[in-house]
């Protein structure tokens, strides 16, 4: 993750600083997220999210999610580029305007 920081700085967006080296897009699991929430007698969520694949990974793991209640804030020059990048690459349900791609 420091090395895909790294890489942020010198111009990658976060899907490139992965992929340069040698991850996916996003290594995350929800398998023990899911196994917590069974141990916890939860068999239904509501999932505050913006990444769709989130959603897919808890249901597929046999946990419903019942309502997905996004997580809407405001770009600003810091991390307007970051968000747009989540939005057009990773798939995530952001309300985001095109930023200026230069570095």
């Amino acid at each position: 993750k420091i090395r895909a920081y790294a890489l942020q700085e010198q111009g990658y967006d976060t899907v490139e600083a992965n992929h340069k080296l040698g991850f996916a897009d996003d290594l995350r699991r929800y398998d023990v997220a899911a196994g917590m929430l069974a141990t916890l007698g939860v068999h239904s969520v509501q999932l505050i999210t913006n990444n769709p694949q989130k959603v897919e990974g808890i249901e597929a793991l046999g946990i419903p999610v019942i309502k997905r209640i996004p997580l809407q804030i405001e770009p600003n020059p810091v991390n307007e580029f970051y968000l747009y990048t989540k939005s057009k690459k990773s798939g995530h349900l952001l309300d985001i305007k095109p930023v200026d791609m230069a570095v």
